[in-house]
C-alpha cells in the first residue's frame, strides 16, 4: 500500500520560508511522478509542482517559479518543497501526491493517484 505523509507546514511571514516533507513507501512500481498540489478555501485543487523519479525532471507553476524549489531522495523515496518568499496567496493546504505515470505535470486520472492528508501552509501579512 502506498502511503504518503506530509509535514513540515505551519504559520510564517509574507517574505519568509517554509519547507515541506513528503515520506513515501510502499511503491511498487518501477517509476513514477511524485509532487505537490494546494487547495485554499473556495479554491479548486492547484498543481504546484512534481518532479520524475528516474531522470529527476521537473515542472513548476508559473505562479511559484523562482520561488519554490522541488527536489528528492531516491533512496529513501522522499520529495521536499522548499518554499521561500512566501506570499499570502500561497495559503492553503499542500498535498503531496504520486502516480505510476512518470510524468510530470503529474496527469492524475480522477479518482486516482496516491496522496497524503495534506499539510497546512499559512503565510500571514
Amino acid at each position: 500500500e502506498v502511503q504518503l505523509v506530509e509535514s513540515g507546514g505551519g504559520l510564517v511571514q509574507a517574505g519568509g520560508s517554509l519547507r515541506l516533507s513528503c515520506a513515501a513507501s510502499g511503491f511498487t512500481f518501477d517509476d513514477y511522478a511524485i509532487g505537490w498540489f494546494r487547495q485554499a478555501p473556495g479554491k479548486e485543487r492547484e498543481e504546484v509542482s512534481c518532479i520524475q523519479r528516474r531522470d529527476g525532471s521537473t515542472e513548476y507553476a508559473d505562479f511559484v517559479k523562482g520561488r519554490f524549489t522541488i527536489s528528492s531522495d531516491n533512496a529513501n523515496d522522499a520529495v521536499y518543497l522548499q518554499m521561500n518568499s512566501l506570499k499570502s496567496e500561497d495559503t492553503a493546504v499542500y498535498f503531496c501526491a504520486a502516480d505510476e505515470i512518470p510524468a510530470c505535470p503529474l496527469k492524475i486520472a480522477p479518482g486516482g493517484g496516491y496522496w497524503g492528508q495534506g499539510t497546512q501552509v499559512t503565510v500571514s501579512s
